[in-house]
């Protein structure tokens, strides 16, 4: 190496072997500093932290907040989940009613307003019963025989059927699940605070409800942004409790394995914990909030620091294990060589996370930052520090009689390890050729089939399943998860009411919708609709819309009626004319509230909800509902949670691509750089990736036989997949070129290669799959399990590719570059086990 690249390593590594305790003093200064920002990590979790990204999801929020939704669930709302034998009974009325009372008696709760059915049926009863302590005293005077009739009528109302289970049975006046709504007034002036007022947390506002709900007796149950938001921060610290022991604990016996040295291990273990501090006070001190991809990433940086680490000390040991040098001397060969691998290592890391960066969703983003930190970290960390703590124990221990414990190296040439790893060579060096096309087929059926890998956004990724695994609580208990609610409830919810059971799609409809002929257009958009829509006998597109409450109104009052004759051109039911006084009329009357569901109150805005075929495809229902705004005279854009999910999915995939093919170029870019100024030979570049490639085509393979979909987390395997191929690769092709040149055979070199960073690497495969079986294992959501159980299948792909498929093309690179001599038939032979 020359010019300023071999000035700065000559300094680095002066610094390491000459003024180690200065290193460690630093070191420990910079972990102090990031540490003041472990106390401003905040948590984020859930699906609105990735849909926020996309722009259909800005429309939602847009007409979320331009409508008002019967019984729907927004930010300053709760839900109450009420079940038993007959909802309906004067017992079940009576028991909403007093939740509701209860709820609204408590100042802290700021209770708006509730509505249910057992409101709808008190007022049934007694049109004048506007307080809830009048509707009670209702309730309990009536007779059952007039509750059942009430009851009766209260059905009618429209918005009796989106609060009230599958199973009504209107005759019998009989249900078994209700849904009722509270608002609060979350945003309220505190005259504590000078500079304003400041937001009350839906969280606690919803978790103060269901304890006093709780006191009511009953199954009446709390549900609501807030509890889903609480929950999902619970999840992610159970998690974490969770993982990072299990982790801490495979990854200390490990160490101890590879070590064999308490010293060693200490050091280890010291490393390892500077770096997380050194990562997570990066997150604190940037501002970049904690989410359940991050979950995955202490496991992902524990297990690439003790690759690093198990590297530093193995490549110590084996320069001291020669017996020709002293610990100084030994640990500076060991550095030079190290520094140079570390530094390939981290830059084709670094660019392979933060290949993430070009992500449309900002979590993944944040994600490929953090990860691309952390690895850098990693390398100072395990490449600096390391190396210069291990020094000052050793003269330590050179000056006392600090006692010496193991110093060999793992897969030496005696050990199992050691005859095992260049064990293929024997057959694949053999007919290299014959071998790697085989290889390359194997990988392109494997990238072929992972063609239509699918790409999901779901809750349910999110959250945890009903029922957890057993094997879960019988860990110990500062370990075990919590218990969870939101999916139970979620689930219900889309089983037993009407407003989450239908599939649909939304087009939000901007322009005055007051003028002529408005609704008129909005009518001929629903002729001849998309496949995926459902149609009525005249093949047009079933919706709900404000035509629906005009025609539902002018159903129940002849007069209304009669002024949607006197403006209606063609008589389909629908007016031409005089629109504003049909709007006026309609909000001012029993349907108003319903109307507002689907007319902004200025008459501007409109929302159309158009009916789904059960089977249609979440992509084939976007692209359909495209279609559908396309028609509207006025500006319209498709919208709902459907389309939202899509897009986010979209995104995913989107990012799975990209990522992966920005992590490939520059890290073919970075390493022909580097390759040409360190070894004068870009094809190393060439080299070095042909195993990655292998390794993703045969990762995203291996998902399509798995059923594992691109999500917010698999998305990113890809790219990590690209990093942690690269470090091993790099490994291996640095230690044989530096053998080729020592040896001058490259059957010998690759079998030392093999032995010594070919163990290094088994050892450092191992750890990872620790870490990220206890991911699979310990996880609670299903979005953390995928995505453990695809690190442990991309580690074992890129260790068997970079000790079994590299080897052979570097051989192959080798004699053709001229490198080294040809071994004799005995030199080719591996010594027997």
């Amino acid at each position: 190496m020359a010019g300023y690249g071999e000035r700065l390593l000559d300094a680095v590594d002066t610094w390491i072997v000459d003024r180690p305790g200065t290193v460690v003093i630093v070191f420990l200064l910079l972990t102090a500093g990031f540490a003041t920002g472990l106390g401003n990590i905040t948590m984020s979790s859930g699906t609105e932290q990735v849909a926020q990204d996309v722009p259909a999801y800005g429309t939602y929020q847009r007409m979320e907040n331009d409508f008002e939704f019967a019984f729907g669930q927004g930010e300053d709302t709760t839900q109450l989940i009420q079940t038993g034998e007959n909802v309906l009974s004067r017992e079940g009325l009576l028991r909403m009613l007093e939740t509701q009372q209860r709820l609204a008696e408590r100042e802290d709760l700021r209770v708006a307003d509730s509505t249910s059915v057992a409101n709808l049926v008190a007022r049934e009863l007694d049109p004048d019963a506007t307080t809830l302590d009048a509707q009670r005293r209702v309730v309990e005077r009536a007779s059952d025989t007039e509750i059942r009739a009430a009851v009766r009528r209260a059905s009618t109302h429209p918005s009796f059927a989106l609060a009230i289970g599958d199973d009504f049975n209107r005759r019998e006046a009989y249900a078994s699940s209700t849904l009722a709504v509270v608002r609060h007034d979350v945003y309220v002036e505190s005259s504590d605070v000078g500079s304003g007022g400041e937001a009350t947390q839906v969280s606690d506002i919803q978790l103060e409800a269901r304890r006093v709900t709780d006191s009511v007796g009953g199954d009446v149950r709390v549900f609501g942004s807030g509890i889903i938001s609480y929950e999902n921060s619970k999840i992610l610290q159970d998690s974490l409790k969770a993982t990072i022991p299990a982790v801490v604990i495979l990854l200390l016996l490990f160490l101890a394995i590879a070590y064999r040295d308490p010293y060693d291990l200490v050091l280890g273990v010291v490393s390892l914990t500077m770096a997380l501090v050194w990562t997570f006070g990066f997150m604190g001190l940037a501002d970049i909030p904690f989410t359940q991809l991050l979950v995955s990433l202490p496991p992902l940086l524990l297990a690439i620091g003790v690759d690093f680490g198990v590297h530093t000390i193995n490549r110590y040991r084996e320069e001291l294990d020669g017996g020709t040098m002293d610990t100084r001397d030994a640990m500076d060969e060991a550095v030079r060589h190290l520094l140079v691998a570390f530094f390939l290592v981290t830059g084709t890391s670094v660019i392979g996370f933060s290949a993430n960066l070009t992500s449309g969703l900002g979590m993944i983003r944040d994600f490929g930052l953090v990860a691309a930190v952390g690895i850098a970290f990693d390398a100072l960390v395990f490449g600096i520090f390391l190396p210069a703590a291990k020094l000052l124990v050793e003269r330590e221990r050179a000056k006392t009689r600090l006692p010496t414990f193991s110093s060999k190296p793992l897969g030496t040439e005696g050990s199992l390890l050691g005859r095992l790893m260049p064990l293929h060579l024997a057959v694949t060096d053999r007919a290299p050729h014959l071998f790697l096309v085989a290889v390359l087929l194997f990988a392109a059926v494997g990238g072929y089939y992972g063609s239509g890998v699918d790409s999901s956004f779901e809750d349910e990724d999110f959250l945890p399943p009903e029922e957890l695994p057993a094997y879960l609580y019988s860990l110990p208990e500062p370990m075990q998860p919590g218990e969870y609610t939101t999916t139970r409830d979620v689930n219900f919810i889309e089983e037993q009411f009407e407003t989450s059971n239908r599939d649909t799609v939304t087009v939000y409809v901007e322009g005055p919708m007051y003028r002529d002929h408005a609704l008129e257009s909005m009518v001929r958009a629903g002729d001849d609709p998309p496949d995926s829509l459902v149609t009525d006998e005249d093949n047009h597109a079933r919706s709900e819309s404000i035509i629906t409450v005009i025609r539902n109104y002018a159903q129940e009052s002849p007069e209304f009626a009669r002024l949607v004759a006197r403006n209606d051109e063609n008589g389909n039911g629908v007016p031409d004319d005089n629109l504003r006084d049909i709007y006026d009329t309609l909000l001012a009357s029993p349907y108003g509230d319903r109307a507002r569901s689907y007319l902004t109150e200025d008459y501007h805005n409109a929302r159309v909800v158009y009916s789904v075929e059960a089977d249609a495809s979440r992509a084939d229902t976007t692209e359909d509902a495209t279609e559908m705004a396309d028609r509207y005279r006025f500006e319209a854009v498709e919208t709902g949670g459907t389309v939202v999910f899509q897009r986010v999915a979209d995104a995913i995939f989107a990012t799975a691509v990209t990522s992966l093919g920005a992590a490939l170029i520059l890290s073919a870019l970075f390493l022909l750089l580097v390759y040409y100024l360190l070894l004068g030979d870009p094809r190393l570049a060439v080299v070095t990736l042909f195993p990655i490639v292998v390794t993703t085509t045969l990762l995203v393979g291996t998902m399509r036989t798995i059923g594992v979909p691109f999500n917010t987390l698999t998305a990113t395997v890809l790219s990590i997949t690209v990093g942690i191929g690269v470090d091993y690769a790099v490994h291996v092709v640095h230690r044989f070129v530096d053998e080729v040149e020592t040896l001058g055979t490259p059957h010998d070199a690759a079998v030392v290669t093999l032995r010594g960073t070919g163990g290094a690497l088994a050892g450092s495969m191992l750890t990872t799959i620790s870490g990220a079986g206890a991911l699979y294992f310990l996880s609670i959501t299903p979005l953390l399990k995928q995505f453990g159980l695809l690190m442990a299948i991309s580690v074992t792909y890129a260790f068997l590719n970079s000790v079994i498929v590299l080897p052979v093309v570097l051989l192959l690179w080798a004699r053709r570059s001229g490198r080294g001599e040809e071994s004799t038939s005995d030199d080719r032979r591996v010594a027997p086990i």
